[in-house]
């Protein structure tokens, strides 16, 4: 008894309805089609090249490799189904192979997805210290000018509390600085910026620019204080710290850029100007930055402790202050308290401190706007 069902011959639009038969013929048979008005022969497919195609549920759909791409034979029924499957056992072991390969496809994409997301979570930050030494300084330098412009636009404006350079305060910010940067063998010029901002936080960008927020100056209550901060966002940038970061964070567009050329310090920077201030350094940067620190402080004779006391003042404040702080984005663990305190104990005596007491009121005042509005009467 025949098997009945519909024929498409992937040629033309009209539907036959067919008998089914199969021919023990060759080495694996045939699957004859014929039509089931007349009986006429409307195809010969070899068992060989057939296979399941999806379908809706109760039906078997049967395409066949050697006939047009679009030709299927569809039989409805759990009767009739099963009778095909029963005649062409062939369909089942191509299905169990097909099956497997599916699988195997599946775990290959799913090792491969896995393998991406670990080089970009892992792999890339492991190497991102030695592909600093690949960037040219002058990039650095446009790729930090390009992430200052951007997170200026984010905060809203950078205003300097001082713009005068020849005033005291700067002046003895510039010459901290570059004391700071004499023995690092940077190729950069350093450029301290203290602007005002309601968030207490300091930050190193590429290329040598430094910014201290009027906040975090406010909270600091000892030259030491404000030496060993910005004795230690100097150290981010004598280490390129900052390029590191964005580097780790851009991950593998980063890579991308540096295969393809771009020294625009667009692409690698797009996005990033908020990297910053939002992340963490690692864990070994910020041991970096506090050994650079206390390296300046055995010269320049200030305890690098302080950093660990202003940290722990900022911390003191409010929820959102501290969600913002210079904590947040340079955790301070006990064990970093405990080396700051060691290297602060190990500083010869004798030496000259890194700022004056008339030089410490000028910088303590210097994002004092009735201060500074008077400074400018003078001046005029």
């Amino acid at each position: 008894m025949p098997i009945l069902g519909r024929f498409h011959d992937g040629r033309v639009a009209e539907v036959h309805g067919v008998e089914l038969h199969y021919l023990a013929e060759y080495e694996t048979g045939s699957l004859l089609i014929n039509a089931a008005t007349d009986h006429h022969e409307l195809a010969r497919w070899p068992a060989a090249d057939l296979y399941v195609v999806p379908g809706r549920r109760g039906e078997l759909r049967l395409a066949c490799s050697s006939a047009s791409a679009g030709a299927r034979v569809v039989v409805q029924g759990a009767e009739n189904v099963a009778r095909i499957r029963a005649t062409l056992p062939v369909l089942q072991s191509k299905q169990r192979r097909e099956a497997g390969r599916q699988t195997r496809l599946a775990v290959i994409a799913t090792l491969a997805l896995a393998s991406v997301i670990a080089a970009y979570l892992y792999g890339v930050p492991l190497l991102a210290n030695r592909l600093v030494g690949l960037v040219p300084t002058d990039w650095e330098q446009r790729l930090g000018a390009t992430v200052a412009t951007q997170m200026e636009a984010s905060l809203g404006g950078f205003q300097l509390c001082d713009p005068d350079p020849d005033s005291l305060a700067n002046r003895a910010i510039a010459r901290f600085g570059q004391a700071a940067m004499a023995e690092s063998g940077s190729p950069f010029a350093l450029s301290i910026n203290v602007v005002r901002s309601d968030i207490p936080n300091a930050f190193a960008l590429p290329g040598g620019q430094v910014f201290f927020f009027s906040a975090l100056l406010e909270q600091a209550q000892f030259p030491d204080e404000f030496a060993g901060v910005l004795a230690h966002e100097i150290g981010h940038v004598a280490h390129r710290h900052g390029m590191e970061q964005l580097i780790s964070s851009a991950g593998t567009g980063a890579l991308i850029g540096f295969i393809l050329g771009d020294m625009t310090g667009i692409s690698l920077a797009a996005g990033l100007g908020s990297t910053i201030i939002d992340a963490s350094f690692s864990r070994d940067a910020e041991r970096q930055a506090d050994a650079f620190a206390a390296a300046v402080a055995q010269r320049m004779d200030f305890d690098p402790s302080g950093l660990a006391d202003l940290l722990n003042r900022v911390g003191r404040d409010d929820d959102f202050a501290r969600a913002l702080a210079l904590l947040s984005t340079h955790p301070l663990t006990d064990d970093r308290k405990a080396a700051l305190a060691e290297l602060g104990a190990q500083r010869p005596d004798g030496l000259e401190p890194p700022f004056t007491p008339t030089e410490w009121r000028a910088i303590r005042t210097m994002c004092d706007r009735t201060a500074f509005n008077i400074g400018q009467t003078k001046t005029k």
